[in-house]
Order: C-alpha cells, then sequence, then structure tokens
C-alpha cells in the first residue's frame, strides 16, 4: 500500500517528518513531497506530485490555503482516500474529493497507525 505524504518535511519535529518515520516502521511504501530538499529514513521529498503512480492514500501535513495548488493533481491520483490531520481539514477539497469517489478522513495518522487502524 502506497501512502502520499503532502507538505514532507526533514525536520523531526514535524508530524510530516514522524509520520513518513511511522509508516516506513509498518512497512508502507511513501512517497513524500514537500517544500524541504532532502530525505527521511530513506525517502527523497519531492517538490511536485508525479503523475502515473498509484497511490492508495494520500495524508495531508499543508494548511488549505496551500492546498488549492494540489486539488488537480491529488484528484487525478485517485486515491482511495485522503487523510486531513489536525490543520488541514478543509470543506472544499473534501467535497472535491467525495464528488470523485475519494473517501475523506479527519484524523491523525499517527495516531491510526499507533492503534492499528491505518
Amino acid at each position: 500500500m502506497v501512502t502520499l505524504v503532502l507538505g514532507a518535511s526533514i525536520h523531526p519535529s514535524r508530524y510530516s517528518y514522524k509520520a513518513i518515520q511511522l509508516l516506513r516502521q509498518h512497512d508502507h511504501e511513501v512517497i513524500a513531497v514537500g517544500r524541504d530538499d532532502g530525505e527521511v529514513h530513506g525517502v527523497s521529498i519531492l517538490q511536485t506530485i508525479p503523475k502515473h503512480i498509484v497511490v492508495d492514500t494520500v495524508t495531508l501535513y499543508v494548511n488549505p490555503t496551500h492546498q488549492i495548488m494540489y486539488y488537480n493533481a491529488l484528484i487525478a491520483l485517485n486515491p482511495r482516500r485522503i487523510i486531513f490531520n489536525p490543520g488541514t481539514e478543509n470543506d472544499e477539497l473534501m467535497q472535491l474529493a467525495l464528488k470523485n469517489d475519494i473517501e475523506v478522513e479527519i484524523a491523525c495518522t499517527l495516531v491510526l497507525l499507533n492503534t492499528g487502524q491505518y
């Protein structure tokens, strides 16, 4: 199962960093997209969402204002679900996802992983 972490950071204090770390510990394949250049637990951070990839889950670590530029790319990926982590909730993107048969989950990826609900 492939997870796209949008808003990836090389800074260990950031939740996106912790999510990548925990996803890898749970043997999930991760694609990381963010502004930072670098690598997190063997995962290179890309600056744009790659086209023509198969993604099960997108987990968001980008505030709603900055999500707008990713709408088309996220919908084109056609993931099974998008997880809106705390602070990323966005009614417009949620409605767009639902209209395109993409599940919407308002949750914390770290909690889901740590409780076996991911």
